[in-house]
């Protein structure tokens, strides 16, 4: 939406009393599934090197600028590097049903000044695929994002040849919004972009979406999900920019 300034010039509209939002900082984001906790190199680089490990054949770390880790001390010198950072802040995803972590998620390129925030270094192990936990995950920490950081945009970035990590994006409602070419070079391999993301005034109906679908209501006793969060969350997407597969 916009208006028009005095000289009869399209701007955006007015954000009324707009202030910096708070940065994000190292605390515990606890759902029915799992937590999320600050990473940490003794609590939890050898359980997540263990889960990574069932993926024998290293897919996890293809999009990734770092990985694969050939052994304990390699992984737990990385962890032990980023889980002093500020910017990327990174979380293991402790599954409940495992007690350990089985995943990573941090925000990235935070910008308080302007309300904008990503999600990015999303690694999860085997254990933590496919399952309700790592949902959960993404809903704690965009619930974090907008009702308790009061940020207006949350991003999330892949390589736009990674075909899961896309339609996860859409089943977990963010909208696409193009491809930035050649964005950059990861691991001597040139990278497109993909963007998708949410906004604050889209934030309300997909909360909504979140909470019925991770209401034990809808998880029948042998855990299997009775309605699919993709069919909640499509018709919340923006659909004049909606990706379609060729």
């Amino acid at each position: 939406m916009s208006i028009l300034n005095c000289f009869g010039q399209p701007v955006g509209e007015e954000v009324p009393d707009w202030c910096p939002r708070p940065r994000p900082e190292r605390v515990s984001l606890i759902g029915r599934f799992c937590s999320l906790e600050p990473l940490h190199v003794q609590r939890h680089a050898e359980a997540l090197f263990e889960a990574n490990r069932l993926d024998a054949q290293g897919a996890l770390w293809t999009y990734l600028p770092y990985g694969p880790f050939e052994n304990l001390p390699d992984y737990a010198r990385w962890v032990e590097e980023v889980s002093h950072t500020e910017d990327p802040l990174f979380f293991a995803i402790v599954e409940r049903a495992f007690g350990r972590a089985t995943g990573v998620a941090a925000f990235s390129r935070i910008e308080p000044e302007h309300g904008r925030i990503e999600v990015g270094h999303l690694c999860y192990s085997p254990l933590l695929q496919n399952r309700p936990a790592g949902t959960e995950a993404m809903f704690l920490m965009m619930q974090h994002v907008f009702d308790e950081l009061g940020y207006r945009r949350y991003e999330w970035k892949c390589d736009a040849l990674n075909e899961p990590s896309r339609k996860a994006a859409q089943r977990l409602g963010f909208s696409f919004e193009g491809i930035f070419r050649q964005d950059r070079v990861v691991k001597g391999r040139n990278r497109d972009t993909a963007w998708y993301a949410v906004i604050d005034r889209e934030w309300p109906a997909l909360k909504a979406a979140y909470e019925r679908w991770l209401s034990p209501d809808n998880f029948g006793a042998d855990g299997v999900q009775k309605e699919r969060l993709s069919l909640l969350t499509a018709p919340l997407l923006r659909q004049e920019i909606r990706y379609r597969s060729e």
